[in-house]
């Protein structure tokens, strides 16, 4: 139980420390990866959803036991966007930085499967 409540803790704080700033740097984004952004709201939604389940992340890591259901969506929310980046990766439409942050995701996707296996599904008495 402690692993879990360090890892989704840590992911959580971790994930908020990295998309906050996004929010102020939607021009930045679009000169270092062109084109140009085109539908904000995509590019503002994506962040909005991401800071969400970064709070569900903190969330769970408060009570591992009570929120083990919420732990295989959370891997499914890692896996999703970590395994399509690798694919546009090897299919040449994307580049190594968020390669990297596929990478981070899909370790993270894998620690939060391991999180809800070794969090027994018995409430603990």
């Amino acid at each position: 139980m402690k692993f879990a409540k360090i890892l989704f803790s840590i992911a959580g704080i971790y994930g908020l420390i990295v998309l906050l700033p996004m929010y102020f740097l939607e021009a930045k984004t679009g000169r270092d990866s062109p084109p140009a952004i085109t539908h904000p709201e995509f590019y503002y939604g994506f962040i909005g959803v991401a800071v969400a389940w970064q709070l569900v992340f903190l969330i769970i890591g408060q009570d591992p036991q009570r929120y083990r259901p919420l732990m295989l969506a959370a891997v499914v929310e890692k896996f999703t966007f970590g395994i399509a980046v690798m694919i546009l990766y090897i299919q040449g439409r994307t580049g190594t930085m968020i390669l990297g942050a596929a990478i981070i995701d899909t370790i993270l996707g894998i620690l939060f499967f391991v999180a809800y296996i070794r969090t027994s599904a018995q409430p603990q008495t």
